[in-house]
């Protein structure tokens, strides 16, 4: 958190909320890897998913720059 905040104990701006929700996918992408057939894990996997790249659209309309700061620090293609 402190490496995406703006300040110390910095837990909602967007580019907070979205690494820890990358943490949290790729949690989810590992147990499905191993739990192929856990469709249940699998539709949260998707509305995390969606979530992220919700924020990171609102983050994207809101500055371009932290945008792309964001992008290149989680590691995300776009």
């Amino acid at each position: 958190m402190e490496k995406f905040g703006q300040k110390k104990g910095d837990t909602g701006s967007p580019e907070v909320q979205a690494a820890l929700l990358s943490l949290k996918i790729d949690k989810l992408a590992e147990h499905l890897e191993i739990n192929k057939k856990d469709n249940h894990s699998r539709r949260g996997l998707l509305k995390v998913i969606a979530k992220r790249r919700r924020i990171l659209n609102y983050l994207q309309k809101l500055d371009e720059k932290r945008y792309k700061k964001l992008i290149k620090e989680i590691g995300l293609k776009k």
